[in-house]
């Protein structure tokens, strides 16, 4: 029986995606690596710098503080808005005009830009014209996000958790949707205790859904730029200044292009070394759990 002959011909309708990518991806990247073992004082010169700006960044201080107030930003966005999109997951009606109508609640808040939603938060806490800070402030709450590091970070964190959650729910509910009734009725005919079916029918099954859900949230969390930056600026002072603020200052507002090549190379291979290591961990945990 003789083989039917293979025809690579198609993979030319794929060329033009391979050269979009290359334009807006691999081009930028190669430039700001090449940035990044340059100097240059103006007119268009440049000159080898070597790994001078990689040694400067990674024994800078300022670089430090960022990637610290960045690591705590991105680990309490993920302790709070994973439990808490678990458990809205767990209450939404699964069936039903009330299932739709909280789909669609639950998707309105990831339709809106994200300078909108710190356009949205900056008015809201102000204690002029804000609802939540003139609300505080009538209360006799002491709350002023432009000049107080806790209630900075307490806006940011709110706003974040408002914005997302609902990522982690949905995607939640969607794992809660493929479980087969079977699974609940051998349960109840067990006599299953309500965490004993969570521990061991429920979140087995959402296990999957759960890792791109925190791969997803570590990665925009961790590269968070629009929305603290409209909401504070980076302050009060550098309280709330972040890897990709403190990048963006030092690129434009300082104008030392090698030394921020540099800077957002390791800020790079830090996201990408972290989502690797984490989503390796959690595929090796779901084949043992398998």
């Amino acid at each position: 029986m003789m083989e039917k002959p293979v025809y690579h011909k198609a993979w030319l309708l794929v060329l033009p995606m391979l050269a979009l990518v290359c334009f807006s991806a691999i081009v930028p990247l190669m430039t700001v690596v090449n940035y990044s073992v340059q100097d240059t004082f103006g007119q268009n010169n440049f000159f080898w710098a070597g790994l001078a700006w990689f040694t400067e960044t990674l024994a800078s201080e300022r670089v430090h503080g960022a990637l610290g107030r960045q690591a705590l930003f991105t680990g309490l966005i993920l302790a709070i808005e994973v439990p808490l999109g678990i458990f809205v997951a767990l209450n939404m009606p699964k069936k039903g005009f009330w299932s739709t109508f909280c789909l669609v609640a639950m998707s309105l808040p990831l339709l809106i830009p994200w300078n909108v939603v710190g356009t949205i938060w900056q008015i809201f806490g102000r204690v002029d014209i804000g609802l939540l800070g003139w609300t505080l402030d009538h209360l006799g709450v002491d709350y002023n996000y432009t000049r107080d590091t806790l209630d900075a970070w307490i806006t940011l964190v709110l706003m974040d958790v408002w914005h997302w959650t609902s990522l982690v729910a949905l995607l939640a509910f969607a794992g809660l949707k493929s479980i087969p009734d079977a699974y609940y009725q051998a349960a109840k005919i067990d006599q299953a205790s309500r965490w004993k079916v969570f521990r061991y029918i429920e979140l087995p099954k959402m296990r999957g859904v759960l890792t791109i859900a925190i791969l997803l949230r570590f990665m925009d969390s961790f590269k968070i730029y629009t929305e603290p930056f409209v909401v504070t600026g980076g302050g009060p002072g550098n309280a709330t200044t972040f890897l990709s603020i403190d990048l963006v200052k030092m690129a434009l507002g300082q104008f030392n292009l090698g030394s921020a090549a540099a800077y957002s190379i390791v800020y790079f291979l830090i996201i990408l070394s972290v989502s690797w290591v984490f989503y390796t961990v959690m595929i090796n945990m779901d084949k043992k759990g398998t």
